[in-house]
């Protein structure tokens, strides 16, 4: 499933082969957390955009419209019309932000509903079930995402509870992929590895859960408190036990810096939120840096968001209309910077990738990932 074509350092360029089509990567994922990318995109413009996979919420779809109701309309993909690849989250992520609304067993997890209130457990076979529901080429094992800083002791027992459920959802899995309804009978099951900053922590757990053979792993609760430094070593630390033959997504990170960074320390797939939630804020990503359109310069600046972009958006409007839009309210402004902004992520792995193929990333890497860190 997974064919390693360029390696460069520890950075890999690679092909993934889902039910839905085969992915490049290093590869950025569009998050459509409702089956939808806010700012008002559809699933043929994410096509236009470059977008090669999309992530959906388990969590969120559990609860409105129902994974059930999903299901019945044919899974995921034919309900949102994108016939790409999808990867859904398990809900973990989500749950350890409902902290204070909460409670953690051996089964799994008991929290309330941000939207009525009314109680729902999640456990790993009831997370699979619901992923399983809809369809989604690539499933995320049930796992507790815990905050840093964080006590050593109970990272230590967090990180073994998520294995004894990695377990759970692996042969839940099995068992709903074999149902003579399934959605997506080739639904694959990726691992998670957890253990906060401890390195000690994480590289055990990283070495049980590669025993299990998983199609990928997942480095996750990282970007919930630590520095970038230590989000940093902790990849090194990681990837030394991770697969070489298998895909490694490092979740809800990040920045475009932050992309090329894992690149270089040997990520292939990368999932945030920040290129729609910055540009429906005005904060859009150029390869000179980071502009907020809204500022007073831009009033009359008849130049495109970025004059080495080709995106549809910088192709046909300039600074001046975009600025004017998000002044007057109009959501077309959002729209406009919604779709830059995830042109440019999926542009940048694009970028990557093709300097991996030429031998050049390291060079790439100079040239770039501190410059797109700076705020114009």
């Amino acid at each position: 499933m997974f064919k390693i074509k360029n390696v460069e350092g520890k950075a890999r360029r690679g092909e993934f082969t889902t039910p839905h089509g085969v992915v490049q990567t290093p590869v950025f994922m569009n998050v459509g957390t409702q089956a939808a990318i806010k700012g008002g995109l559809s699933a043929d413009d994410i096509k236009g955009l470059k977008c090669q996979i999309e992530l959906s919420n388990t969590y969120h779809l559990h609860l409105r419209p129902g994974d059930r109701l999903i299901k019945d309309l044919g899974g995921l993909h034919k309900f949102m019309r994108w016939d790409g690849p999808i990867l859904t989250d398990s809900g973990g992520f989500q749950i350890f932000s409902l902290a204070k609304l909460r409670k953690i067993t051996e089964e799994g997890t008991t929290f309330s509903s941000h939207i009525d209130g009314r109680k729902i457990f999640m456990g790993p076979e009831e997370s699979m079930r619901i992923q399983s529901n809809l369809g989604s080429d690539i499933a995320m094992a049930f796992d507790e995402c815990v905050g840093i800083p964080a006590e050593y002791d109970y990272v230590k027992k967090s990180a073994d509870r998520t294995y004894r459920w990695l377990l759970r959802c692996r042969d839940e899995i099995k068992k709903l992929n074999a149902e003579e309804d399934a959605v997506n009978p080739g639904q694959m099951l990726f691992g998670i590895n957890q253990g906060a900053v401890y390195k000690d922590i994480r590289i055990e757990h990283m070495k049980k859960i590669a025993e299990l053979d998983l199609p990928g792993y997942a480095i996750g609760g990282l970007a919930v408190g630590e520095t970038t430094g230590e989000m940093y070593d902790t990849i090194e630390a990681v990837n030394e036990y991770a697969p070489e033959n298998k895909p490694r997504y490092l979740m809800g990170v990040g920045t475009p810096s932050n992309i090329i960074e894992g690149v270089w320390r040997g990520v292939d797939f990368f999932d945030c939120v920040m290129p729609a939630r910055n540009g429906r804020h005005g904060h859009l990503f150029t390869w000179r840096g980071v502009i907020n359109i809204k500022n007073e310069k831009y009033s009359r600046d008849i130049s495109p968001i970025d004059e080495c972009c080709d995106c549809p958006v910088c192709r046909g409007y300039s600074r001046a209309y975009i600025r004017h839009l998000f002044a007057s309210g109009e959501m077309l402004g959002l729209r406009l910077a919604v779709m830059h902004n995830l042109y440019f992520y999926n542009n940048l792995t694009e970028k990557i990738r093709t300097a991996l193929e030429n031998g050049r990333f390291a060079e790439f890497r100079r040239e770039h990932s501190e410059t797109l860190a700076k705020r114009i």
